[in-house]
C-alpha cells in the first residue's frame, strides 16, 4: 500500500504554498539547473526534505517559455515576444504559459484554505557575479523588513549566494515581471522575488577569486534554496537525527 498522504495534502486541509517557475527566459539556461536542485531535493529522501513536504506545498512549472527553448531563442517566445513583461494581462492564444501560471495562482491566492506564501522565478544574469535575488518596494516599512528575512537566510546557507548584491526596486521597465506583477497582487503575507544566477561565476566572502560555476554549482544553489524553506519556517526541530549530507544530483 502507498503510504498515507501528509496532513497538508488531505482533501480540506489548510495549505502554505511555494510557487517556483523558470526558464522564462529560453536563453538562461542555469536558471533551469538550479530549479532542477530544487526539484531533486525536495524529492529525495533527505528528512530535510521529508519535513518540507510534511508542512508545505511546492508548485514549481520548470520551463514558462518550452517553444523560445526549442528554437534556441535567447529571450523571446515563439511568437517573439519576452513573457517576463505580459504577465499584467497574458493572452491565452499568445502567452499561454503565462496565462495558465497565472489562472492557477489567482485561484489558489483566492482559495479561502490556501496561503500562497513565496512566488520564486528563476533566472540567470550575464553580467552580474553570485546568486542574488530581486525583490518589490512596499509603502509598509515592516512588510519591506519581513521581505528581507528570506534571502538573509538564504545568504547564510549559500556560499555563492549574495545579500549584498540582492535589490528591492519598483522601476518602470520591470512592471509586467512575474515578481512585480504578482507582488502587487497578492496580499501583505506573500513575497514575491525574482532569483538571479550568474552565467560565469561566483565569489567568495574574503577572496577575490572568481569560481567558475557548474552544472553541479548551479544545483547545489538550488538544493540550498530548498533547504532555506526549513529555517525561515523554524521545522528545524522536526528533522529526525543527525542531519545527513545533501545528495548529490548528477
Amino acid at each position: 500500500l502507498p503510504p498515507p498522504a501528509a496532513a497538508n495534502l488531505r482533501p480540506g486541509a489548510e495549505q502554505k504554498v511555494v510557487f517556483i517557475t523558470a526558464r522564462v527566459h529560453p536563453g538562461e539556461t542555469p536558471s533551469s539547473f538550479v530549479c532542477q536542485g530544487i526539484i531533486d531535493f525536495l524529492v529525495s529522501h533527505h528528512p530535510i526534505a521529508k519535513v518540507l513536504r510534511d508542512h508545505l506545498v511546492f508548485k514549481i512549472a520548470p520551463m514558462l517559455n518550452p517553444d523560445g527553448v526549442y528554437l534556441g531563442n535567447y529571450r523571446c517566445s515563439l511568437m517573439g515576444f519576452d513573457l517576463n513583461r505580459h504577465w499584467a494581462n497574458p493572452s491565452p492564444w499568445a502567452h499561454p504559459t503565462l496565462h495558465g501560471v497565472k489562472e492557477l495562482i489567482i485561484d489558489m491566492y483566492n482559495h479561502a484554505k490556501i496561503n500562497l506564501e513565496f512566488y520564486i522565478d528563476i533566472h540567470a544574469h550575464s553580467t552580474m557575479m553570485n546568486g542574488f535575488m530581486y525583490g518589490n518596494i512596499f509603502e509598509d516599512e515592516e512588510r519591506f523588513q519581513r521581505q528581507a528575512v528570506f534571502p538573509k537566510l538564504l545568504c547564510q546557507n549559500a556560499e555563492d549566494f549574495s545579500y549584498s548584491s540582492t535589490s528591492f526596486n519598483r522601476d518602470a521597465v520591470k512592471a509586467g515581471t512575474g515578481r512585480r506583477f504578482l507582488g502587487g497582487l497578492l496580499n501583505d503575507t506573500s513575497y514575491c522575488y525574482t532569483l538571479e544566477v550568474s552565467f560565469y561565476s561566483y565569489i567568495l566572502g574574503g577572496s577575490a577569486s572568481a569560481v567558475p560555476y557548474t552544472e553541479e554549482a548551479y544545483m547545489k544553489l538550488g538544493r540550498n534554496v530548498a533547504r532555506t524553506f526549513l529555517d525561515y519556517y523554524r521545522l528545524n526541530s522536526l528533522v529526525e537525527g543527525p542531519l545527513a549530507p545533501t545528495p548529490k544530483t548528477r
